[in-house]
Order: structure tokens, then sequence, then C-alpha cells
């Protein structure tokens, strides 16, 4: 049993990286005996998981192969068993085998391939395009090409933490963005909003995100990470173009926060079912004026809080009912208390959909959402 599971991973790691999953669907069938394996990738959206052998038309949700993707467990149906392809919290799709196998530790190990899997699906995107390609429902617009390629993830689990991130509208996002890393018991998280439209905010956003990544990298305190980014915009734009941003550290041991507020983006806390705005200064957005001093702010979480930011283009949405921040924020994001948190901003900014109707969003709307479970080892 040990044997052919390592034999699988050795096919995955030996495959080169535009055909992983055909030199896989051949391991699992010499292996495990399935006539056939079909790999779903989720778009980027969200709202499609499409078929990497274009064997089966995309699934609807409520299918087997959503069920598996949103609870994260083998799903069995009409002989075929559905696996969650993921890594670290990043869920990159659903692995389906059939004939389905008669025993728990064969499916045990096919969900341990799948996990391979996305780790493989990972190293393999640096080296090929099919994979992007195949998750695209239309054509990206280039900006929305450099914003997806600037971003660390959709999602990140660990003990401590549940971290998630979404872009609106996923397919022409502009100048909406966000970054995080954990390291040495600290995450860092920052959600940014480029002013403009297409390219132009692109390359802004992309200038203060590796701006940011490149202060962090060197080990500099956070109002100082914030400081070297707002020079570095102004020397390219003099003032005439600035970057809104919400930089946060927070301690994954004591819960404590340190926050810079340049600019737009909106914090809200969820907090033992009540939801209030976690209120901070306001400072000037990133590049506006010429070496401006930016002070950091601090306030504590609690084991079980989840902290929602959001842009402007998720706040002041507006339909006949008034704006998405006044009438529907507040509540909806209540409701996402019992949601990890990917389900938790898919749902938020879907909602959002309905809200705007037929309207298009004015604006972007980047949606991100962090659990601290608590110090954990």
């Amino acid at each position: 049993m040990i044997d052919r599971l390592l034999t699988v991973r050795r096919i995955l790691t030996d495959a080169a990286a535009d055909i992983v999953p055909d030199r896989l669907a051949e391991g699992l069938a010499k292996e495990y005996g399935a006539s056939r394996t079909e790999l779903y990738l989720v778009d980027y959206r969200l709202a499609a998981l499409v078929p990497v052998f274009g064997d089966d038309s995309r699934t609807r949700p409520g299918d087997p192969a959503w069920r598996c993707f949103d609870h994260q467990a083998p799903v069995p149906e009409n002989d075929v068993i559905f696996v969650p392809v993921s890594g670290r919290g990043e869920r990159i799709g659903v692995l389906a085998c059939s004939p389905a196998p008669d025993d728990d530790s064969a499916v045990a190990e096919l969900a341990e391939i799948g996990v391979a899997l996305a780790h493989e699906l990972q190293s393999a995107g640096s080296g090929t395009d099919r994979y992007q390609a195949i998750a695209r429902t239309r054509r990206l617009t280039l900006a929305a090409e450099m914003q997806w390629e600037l971003l660390p993830g959709r999602s990140r689990m660990r003990p401590a933490f549940g971290l998630a991130g979404q872009l609106e509208p996923s397919y022409d996002v502009r100048g909406d963005s966000f970054d995080w890393s954990d390291e040495d018991g600290r995450l860092s998280l920052s959600v940014l909003n480029g002013m403009g439209d297409g390219v132009s905010a692109s390359l802004l956003t992309a200038l203060a995100t590796y701006a940011l990544r490149n202060a962090r990298r060197a080990g500099i305190p956070l109002a100082d990470q914030a400081a070297l980014a707002d020079q570095a915009i102004f020397a390219e734009h003099r003032g005439v173009a600035h970057v809104s941003a919400l930089l946060l550290e927070l301690d994954l041991v004591t819960g404590e926060v340190q926050a810079v507020d340049a600019g737009s983006p909106r914090l809200l806390l969820l907090r033992d079912g009540e939801v209030r705005e976690q209120t901070l200064e306001q400072e000037f957005p990133l590049g506006m004026f010429d070496e401006t001093d930016y002070q950091v702010q601090r306030f504590r979480l609690e084991p079980g809080d989840r902290l929602m930011l959001v842009s402007d283009g998720v706040y002041e949405a507006v339909a006949a009912t008034g704006r998405y921040g006044d009438a529907a924020l507040a509540r909806f994001v209540r409701r996402t208390g019992p949601l990890v948190p990917l389900q938790a901003v898919r749902s938020l900014l879907g909602d959002l959909r309905v809200f705007v109707g037929d309207a298009e969003l004015e604006d972007d709307a980047v949606a991100v959402c962090l659990d601290w479970n608590g110090p954990r080892t």
C-alpha cells in the first residue's frame, strides 16, 4: 500500500511541468486501477470548476466536485471519488477518479495524492501556462493579468490563522490588490488600491507592492515600510498618482495588531457574533506627498476574531436601496461567521454582485478575510 503511494508521488515529481495531470492519470490507472481521471481547476472568479482533460462540462454548485471543493473532504458519488487539490490552504481544484476504491485506506491515499498534486501544480505554474489558461472562463484584460500575477495566492490556512482574499471583477480588475506573508510568528497583510484605470492603475499597485515587499524582506518596521513605499511612488509620479493602502502586522502569539492606515480600505471586526468597524486614524495615501511620516496604531485581537478588509469598491457600491457599506455589509459579514475565510470572501463578493444587480461595479472590489485562532504550535 505504501509502495503505490510513493510510486505516484515519484511520478508527480518526475513529470514535465505541462503534463503533470497526464502522468498522474497514467499512474493512477496502473497503481489504483482508475479507468478514468479528471482534474478540475477553479476559475479566477471562484465560480467554475473547469476540467483539464475536457471530458466533462463545467460543474455546477451542488455537484459532488463543488461539495468536495467547499468542504475540503473526499466525496464519493456514483462510483467516483472526488478529493480536494489544495496545498497550505490554497485551493486549486478537485481530482476525480473512477471507479472509486472500496477501502478507506485507498481513499486516504488519494487524498494525500491530491495534496501532493497541489504542490506540484504550484511549482509547475512557473514553467508552463497550461493551468492558468485552462482556469479562465474568458480572457483576462492586461491589467487583470498583471494583478493576478502579483498576488501571493488566494487562501492560506495555518494552525494560528486562516486567510483568504478575492478580487472582483475578476477578469478585468485594475488597481485593487492584496499581499501577505507569515514568518517568525508574525503575519504581514496589506490591501492596496492604486488610483486610475487599466494598466496605469495596475502598474501603480505593482510598484507599491514591490516597494513594500522590498522593505518587509529587509526586516524594516511597519511604519518605515510605508514610508519607503511612499517615497518610491512619489519619486516616480511626483504626487500625481497615489495608492491607498492598509498595512497590518499580526503577532500570532499575542494577537496584537500593528496598523498603518494610508487611505481607503475599511476594516470590520466580527467578534462573538457582533460586527463593528475597527476605526483607525487615516494618514495620507502612499505617494501623495514627499516624505510622509507614518505612525503605527495598535489594537488587539481575541481568539476566534475575524477581520474583514474591504476596499471602497465594496463599501461604496450603490444600488437603489443605497450603498452596500450602509445597507448590507455588516449584516453579511455577520452571516459569514460559520464559513472558512475563502468561502466568506467568495460569498461576500457574490452578495455584492446580487446587491448591484445588472449594474456594473463602478470600482474594483477586493475582500480579504483573516481569522485569528489564538496561539498554536
